[in-house]
């Protein structure tokens, strides 16, 4: 082996970071480490949720970095990619809390949203949750049944939203509805009357993760909680690519992890002729197929992201790196769990959990179903879905 390769970086893209952004990996890395591979398997088998990690999370102080008038979206793609290593479950909470509701409070709230909510939800002082889904819809959210009907002093909203990441311990709720026709964002505190959140159970995937639906029954809420600039379901499109953008990052973590591990397994395990398992022919094929793949989810995603620091990416590039790296990661997880064996189902590795978790994270914040049309409609020019 050279002694200058990594065999989770072969084309050394971490030692062409900078300073800051190689600090940031480390810190996030070492919190991960320390703190959420210890325990994340037991809350897993246990499906709750590790809430005593949010502080050392606040501590890495990742999300205030989102509202610079030029965040280093490198730097916060690295952050995730170190994250989603330790959970997919832990990277969601800040895909939530930061590409969805703080991009969409930014970019789209009033001075007065910004002033409110701004910091608690950078500092994680403060959860918050995107309630677009619903059960009827999800890849179509254009047909949305949640309303809002103006009152004298507001808004009153009637609807049900579904799959809420952070819903249960939500405090406030960017709820999508459709007011005269028209799909608005509405800052929805979860204390109001008529708010239900109610946790969803059973999960086999993202159980460390506080997953909930909401039932909205005649909740009013005054005229301040309208965002003024998200008056349409493109704006919600948009805080959706920023969630997308840190999955194509985040999937490299798990990526990485998973064949960390278990190049790690083949090197000891000792399999015919007394070799390892790591000496063998088809073995060998295996590892470097899926070290291919990760190399281009790294490639695909640190170009996307310096695209996204120029201001220059569009929809169609970031439904390519979500669609391909959620695709990827999960085939990777699944190689490595087959060449782990038997131990590769056991808790006291983390291929399997992150193999289970993969599977929402390709399916949510749009499936690559979608996301092929997304980019089919780009190639072609032509739009194949309404």
């Amino acid at each position: 082996m050279s002694d200058t390769l990594q065999p989770t970086d072969l084309y050394q893209l971490d030692a062409g970071l900078t300073d800051a952004r190689r600090d940031i990996a480390a810190r996030t890395r070492t919190f991960v480490d320390a703190e959420v591979l210890p325990c994340i398997a037991d809350y897993h088998d246990r499906e709750e949720v590790p809430r005593h990690l949010l502080s050392g999370l606040a501590r890495l102080d990742l999300l205030p970095m989102l509202l610079d008038d030029k965040p280093d979206y490198i730097a916060y793609g690295l952050a995730m990619r170190e994250l989603e290593r330790g959970s997919s479950t832990l990277r969601s909470v800040f895909s939530v809390q930061g590409g969805l509701v703080l991009h969409a409070i930014k970019n789209f709230g009033s001075d007065a949203q910004r002033a409110r909510w701004l910091q608690p939800l950078a500092n994680l002082e403060s959860l918050a949750c995107f309630a677009l889904t619903e059960p009827l819809f999800g890849s179509n959210p254009s047909g949305m049944e949640t309303r809002a009907e103006k009152t004298a002093r507001g808004y009153r909203i009637n609807g049900h939203k579904r799959w809420a990441t952070n819903g249960t311990a939500a405090e406030v709720a960017l709820v999508w509805a459709k007011l005269d026709g028209r799909i608005c964002g509405f800052l929805v505190e979860t204390n109001l009357p008529g708010m239900d959140m109610r946790p969803i159970k059973g999960k086999i995937s993202f159980r460390t993760s506080e997953t909930a639906e909401l039932v909205l029954n005649n909740v009013e809420v005054p005229e301040s909680a309208l965002l003024p600039g998200a008056r349409s379901l493109g704006a919600a499109m948009a805080c959706l690519n920023q969630a997308r953008y840190s999955i194509a990052w985040g999937t490299i973590g798990a990526a990485q992890a998973c064949l960390e591990e278990t190049i790690a397994y083949l090197k000891q395990r000792i399999q015919f002729d007394e070799k390892p398992l790591a000496s063998h022919q088809l073995i060998q094929h295996k590892l470097a197929w899926m070290a291919a793949d990760l190399t281009a989810m790294q490639l695909m995603a640190m170009r996307l992201g310096e695209l996204k620091c120029a201001g220059r990416e569009v929809p169609a590039q970031v439904s390519l790196a979500k669609m391909y790296n959620s695709r990827k990661a999960i085939e990777i997880a699944r190689t490595c769990r087959e060449l782990l064996g038997a131990h590769g189902i056991l808790t006291d590795n983390h291929v399997m959990r992150r193999m289970v978790d993969l599977e929402t994270v390709i399916t949510y914040e749009g499936t690559e179903h979608i996301h092929a049309l997304i980019v089919g409609s780009e190639l072609t020019g032509i739009k194949a879905f309404s």
